[in-house]
């Protein structure tokens, strides 16, 4: 039954949050609010709001590693997301016609924040002030300056949606964003409370099950937004908005903390967090080295990094699991 559960809660999460980006786009292009502002926090928000509300069910039924584990879960399935595309669509070879410098810094950044997980994970006691760890402080101001940086080159890809927006007012959308964002709390928090007693029955690590069968769950909303970016051959907007959604939820870690009340949250996890961190690492290292390299015809050659993602990835779901 938790299985079903479990299952039935990861489509509507899926569905409702796929609601939640197209009601967040429409209310971006009609409101009075600034592009940065609704940008920054309502649709950033409204994508990773099945990680957040699961991360934080996750925490009020105190299973810290389910917390921690579908965050750092998300970006490794949000890079698998990317290679797994890229390997399906390999005649298109989107690392090719992508604008790598224009990624560059969103990705480096990731890498920059995940690293600062990695040394607080590793380190045998934590610092905290207010009862948050020292390195939440820290990722939060590594955030504002990327976000202050970014600010000075903004762009705006999503006039390809335009049609569909014409159709749903402002009022509708806000109705609609409401009531989607009210489901998706819902159906995220079934997921945890199901996959903490998944793992309680199974057998399965709390962080397995967080890692990758919640953090696929709660990602699948990137993928369509790939898949969509794909069809309209936007390559720049499948990447911009995976590595986006990275740092965001990078972010949300700081939130999770902010409402664990036994100390700074990575302290209380176990040690099977630190490779899922480092296996993201790894795989942007990777990812990285497809955007900067010379541009490459034979399709052996240019598919190469992106197998090796998706291999590395399940690889280490199987030794995790």
């Amino acid at each position: 039954m938790n299985a079903i559960i479990f299952a039935v809660s990861a489509v509507v999460v899926v569905l409702a949050a796929v609601q939640l980006n197209r009601y967040g786009d429409v209310i971006s292009q009609k409101s009075k609010l600034s592009g940065a502002v609704v940008g920054t926090f309502l649709i950033a928000g409204a994508t990773s709001l099945p990680e957040l509300t699961t991360s934080l069910t996750a925490v009020y039924i105190d299973n810290p590693d389910i917390a921690v584990g579908n965050m750092l879960g998300s970006n490794v399935f949000n890079v698998l997301i990317l290679a797994a595309v890229d390997l399906i669509y390999r005649k298109h070879k989107m690392f090719n016609s992508i604008e790598s410098k224009q990624h560059l810094p969103s990705a480096i950044a990731g890498i920059i924040f995940t690293l600062v997980v990695v040394v607080s994970l590793s380190m045998s006691s934590a610092l905290s002030l207010f009862n948050i760890g020292i390195e939440m402080f820290v990722l939060v101001g590594l955030y504002i300056l990327t976000v202050r940086f970014f600010e000075n080159d903004e762009t705006e890809e999503m006039d390809e949606a335009a049609a569909t927006r014409k159709d749903v007012s402002l009022k509708a959308a806000s109705i609609g964003f409401a009531i989607s964002a009210i489901v998706v709390f819902a159906a995220g928090s079934a997921l945890s409370i199901t996959g903490d007693q998944l793992a309680q029955q199974t057998g399965m690590s709390s962080s397995f099950v967080g890692s990758f069968l919640i953090a696929a769950s709660t990602s699948l909303p990137e993928l369509v937004t790939v898949l969509v970016a794909f069809k309209m051959g936007n390559y720049d907007m499948a990447v911009g908005s995976i590595l986006g959604s990275n740092l965001f939820n990078l972010q949300l870690l700081a939130i999770t903390d902010l409402f664990y009340q036994n100390g700074p949250i990575l302290s209380a996890t176990s040690g099977t967090n630190l490779p899922i961190a480092l296996l993201f690492i790894g795989m942007m290292v990777l990812t990285i080295f497809m955007m900067v390299r010379k541009k490459v015809e034979s399709f052996a050659r240019y598919a190469g990094p992106s197998l090796l993602i998706v291999v590395t990835y399940f690889v280490s779901s199987y030794f995790l699991f």
